[in-house]
């Protein structure tokens, strides 16, 4: 069963999914931005590059390895990002970041994944933006984050999975920040870690 994640939430990954978890995905999906034409005529779609990446943190909190759009898969293979979506177009997920967490080096104590507006425009000009994780072994829904926030920043960091008593978990963080990769959160994330 899935569980509706608000701000600040903490849950046991393994829990939620009724087992120990092994692989994990972390969707990413939104709507393009549709505008009205005179009269209801001419109506469009303004395109929506949203960004989902993943940092990887050790037990001093330095960055280890990031997965984003320019570098696809983490160096030690653990974690693959199954590509950039620069329009929203299309149902479901529009991006995934696939992690296996039996795989993620034991130096790595957490994952932070976060959403970045790379064109710009506001998550409340966003329609039906969410982040969701899944247990990869069998495609269900563990866990839901609803981005589509009013107000006008232009990332957030979602959420923090990370190892606690050798049990995975997850902290729905849901901080509103401005910018267009995950390298401008940086100093933000570090307050969560």
């Amino acid at each position: 069963m899935s569980v509706n994640l608000q701000k600040g939430q903490k849950i046991s990954l393994e829990k939620e999914a009724g087992g120990a978890l092994g692989k994990v995905t972390m969707g990413l999906g939104w709507d393009a931005i549709k505008t009205k034409g005179f009269l209801g005529f001419g109506s469009k779609s303004e395109a929506v590059d949203l960004d989902a990446s993943c940092v990887m943190f050790d037990e001093a909190n330095r960055p280890l390895d990031v997965i984003w759009f320019r570098q696809l898969k983490s160096r030690d293979g653990s974690i693959v990002h199954t590509g950039d979506n620069r329009t929203g177009a299309g149902d479901g997920d529009d991006e995934q970041i696939n992690v296996d967490l039996n795989a993620v080096p034991a130096a790595a104590r957490s994952l932070v994944f976060t959403v970045n507006s790379f064109t710009g425009q506001n998550f409340s000009q966003v329609e039906n933006a969410y982040c969701r994780l899944l247990n990869a072994a069998n495609g269900q829904e563990v866990a839901r984050f609803n981005l589509s926030v009013q107000g006008g920043h232009t990332a957030q960091i979602m959420a923090k999975v990370y190892r606690h008593n050798g049990e995975w978990k997850m902290h729905a963080i849901g901080e509103n920040a401005s910018g267009r990769t995950f390298d401008d959160l940086l100093p933000l994330i570090a307050q969560h870690l």
